[in-house]
């Protein structure tokens, strides 16, 4: 099977970690015998996250500088503005999206290629299947309110995927462009209307446990984002009432 790798990192001040990151997927994706790209999506970032990234760009050997490029959204859209912006702009056979910190390994990019040459449209990470697989928890409260989020999600969405909010998760090109030039979440609720769609688009998705390290730097408000999630969740059959 032929391969080129789209990697999108969508990041919101990101000065501190994106280098290290950044390094991390060089190294592996260019040990690989596929082509790639990473896409690093700037969401309106108040640091110096893009000129870093530039900065990175120009330090790379020459065999690799256009391996990455960074995109701008101008502002603060949030994670699924920026995620979506980086999907669709993507060139590659396969798109994998990962948070900044690489709280999921690059290098369990290497699980979800697996199934996609088994024919599924969509891989996801997922936390929840095996748990020995969560090396570094969350803080308790932090994992008792992603359990009562799920539990939202199996009520008013759908049923079915654990672990909804994963931010590691892999789509062929003809899902990518089916999905996300129908999703209209901004916030962090986005990768639950991501799934909400494919479920009903008919695509085949797959579940895979992969690592997990807490990063205890986390960008997410636990009270304002939280309140935001559940007030996207409730909002997603009603925006996509008329998709088919």
């Amino acid at each position: 099977m032929d391969i080129f790798l789209s990697l999108i990192i969508p990041a919101f001040n990101e000065e501190k970690r994106i280098v290290r990151s950044l390094n991390a997927a060089i190294k592996y994706l260019s040990s690989k015998d596929f082509s790639f790209e990473i896409i690093v999506v700037d969401d309106g970032s108040g640091d110096n996250t893009i000129g870093i990234v530039n900065e990175y760009i120009e330090s790379l050997e020459s065999e690799y500088k256009n391996n990455i490029r960074i995109i701008s959204l101008g502002a603060n859209l949030g994670k699924g503005a920026a995620v979506r912006n980086g999907m669709l702009e993507a060139k590659g056979r396969f798109r994998v999206f990962s948070d900044a910190d690489f709280s999921t390994p690059v290098y369990e990019i290497e699980k979800l290629l697996k199934y996609f040459s088994e024919g599924y449209d969509i891989v996801i990470g997922s936390r929840s299947i095996d748990r020995s697989m969560v090396k570094k928890h969350q803080p308790f409260y932090r994992e008792t309110m992603g359990k009562i989020y799920n539990l939202f999600v199996q009520l008013f969405v759908f049923k079915g995927i654990t672990d909804t909010q994963c931010g590691f998760k892999g789509f062929s090109d003809l899902a990518t462009t089916q999905i996300f030039s129908l999703a209209k979440i901004n916030g962090f609720s986005f990768d639950v209307e991501l799934l909400y769609l494919s479920q009903k688009l008919g695509l085949k998705t797959k579940q895979v446990p992969v690592e997990w390290y807490n990063d205890e730097r986390s960008t997410v408000n636990p009270i304002t984002d939280s309140a935001r999630m559940f007030y996207e969740l409730l909002k997603i059959k009603r925006l996509h009432k008329t998709d088919t």
